[in-house]
């Protein structure tokens, strides 16, 4: 980030000053991680205090702390110290000031599915043509946001974020701090259902993005929902398959991990499988046409897309092909893996290690039921599960299936590596796919020990 003044920081927060002089460059919550030069945000979590590690980040050479307890003077004689009501809060604030001041674009995404994908497409596109910082990793929510906008470097021109949300008012929060110049809502299904309620409620939550658009800002929306739903004044580009789309994809055929349609007369390689990924490609070609890209550099940068880690990741592990989707799973993402793997090679057998779905509230054993439902319609021939509610997806798919499907129950992932050896043969297609409580990537290593 560009060099700030730390009385000016203590204006935007509202803190009570102590030996505010002097400037710092970068933000950091992470004191194993402090810069000389940075100033420390204290940020208390669930098993952690910040508050614990100041001394820490000033060794490191922090020149400022942003905290909302008093510290003990003695131990900070000299050190300068932003005393505030909430320091996430306050986090939130400057990166809101540090966004009005910069000069770089903003793209915030939103969508049940697909926004990680979404966003590595657009940024692999852009970064082509600009100077383009996206967030890293999973940094899509009240702290994470704030720490993608305030990593801008006065030579950034694009900055692109993500925009996620487990409970009402969150995205309305952080669309306003990262007031975008284009949003996109790749799409919606029921996810995080525990904090929402309904599918209605999570609905609106995502077309709340549209509160923080700048006056001229673009809404970009998956032409599906936009049928559903009344939309915003904000100006609106649609993307899909139907033919009122103002993004339109045509002539759609798949090939095991790849992906080809046409936009307009362009014919389009994606090497990502799948229909959900088609949207997202269909979602960045509208977000980079707004920044003047010609659809033929668009098909030509999309030809290299690398995969996204954990995200439908295809391995080859000795024979085995291995579709590695542990990040997160929701019922829509488990639905679109598993379109993915019923499209793979039917003179293999289909495999597939499901983990619980986590934040279904009241839907929670309905919704699994429903996965057991799909997974018998993808003709799988092997289904190992793993977890409390994934034994409820064996009991479905085994009602449901109308030909031999093997199905095996495990209390935990643990249990289920100690076993794979006798389940899983040389040539088999496996998806391995759960929620992060499931922690299945000890499948994948597991499997790479095994057949390796």
């Amino acid at each position: 980030m560009k060099k700030f003044s730390i009385e000016h920081l203590a204006r935007i927060v509202k803190a009570k000053p102590a030996g505010n002089s002097g400037s710092f460059t970068g933000v950091n919550i992470d004191s194993r991680t402090v810069k000389t030069g940075n100033c420390f945000f204290a940020i208390r979590g669930e098993n952690f205090d910040g508050h614990n590690y100041v001394p820490d980040a000033f060794a490191k050479g922090a020149v400022c702390a942003v905290v909302n307890k008093d510290l003990k003077a003695d131990k900070f004689a000299g050190k300068t110290i932003l005393k505030v009501n909430d320091t996430i809060k306050a986090l939130g604030e400057f990166a809101q000031e540090y966004r009005r001041q910069g000069n770089f674009k903003v793209v915030a995404i939103t969508g049940s599915v697909g926004k990680t994908t979404t966003r590595q497409i657009i940024h692999h596109v852009l970064s082509r043509h600009f100077r383009v910082l996206a967030a890293p990793k999973n940094f899509n929510n009240n702290i994470g946001l704030p720490l993608t906008l305030l990593g801008a470097d006065p030579k950034d021109e694009i900055i692109i974020a993500e925009l996620g949300s487990n409970h009402p008012g969150e995205i309305g929060y952080l669309t306003r701090i990262a007031s975008p110049d284009i949003a996109v809502i790749t799409n919606v299904h029921p996810a995080h259902i525990e904090g929402f309620g309904d599918l209605q409620t999570i609905i609106r939550e995502k077309l709340s993005i549209s509160q923080g658009l700048q006056d001229n800002g673009v809404l970009i929306i998956n032409a599906h929902l936009a049928s559903r739903v009344s939309l915003p004044t904000a100006r609106i580009m649609t993307f899909g398959i139907s033919r009122d789309c103002d993004v339109r994809a045509r002539d759609i055929t798949f090939d095991n991990f790849s992906s080809r349609f046409t936009i307009d007369a362009t014919k389009i390689a994606l090497p990502l499988a799948g229909a959900g990924n088609i949207e997202n490609a269909l979602a960045a070609w509208a977000v980079c046409s707004r920044f003047d890209i010609s659809i033929d550099d668009f098909a030509q940068a999309l030809k290299t897309t690398p995969t996204v880690p954990m995200r439908t990741e295809p391995l080859q592990i000795g024979r085995l092909t291995v579709l590695n989707d542990c990040y997160n799973a929701n019922p829509a993402s488990m639905k679109i893996a598993l379109d993915i793997l019923k499209i793979q090679n039917r003179k293999r057998r289909l495999v597939f290690i499901c983990g619980d779905m986590a934040e279904l509230g009241r839907q929670t054993e309905q919704l699994h039921r429903q996965l057991g439902k799909d997974i018998a319609q993808a003709k799988v021939k092997l289904l190992l599960a793993v977890g409390r509610y994934a034994r409820i997806v064996a009991e479905a798919a085994e009602k449901n299936a109308k030909y031999d499907l093997q199905t095996e129950s495990f209390d935990d992932t643990v249990t289920c590596c100690n076993n794979l050896a006798k389940f899983i043969k040389d040539n088999d297609i496996i998806l391995v796919k759960g929620s992060r409580t499931a922690k299945l990537e000890m499948t994948i290593e597991k499997l790479k020990e095994l057949f390796s």
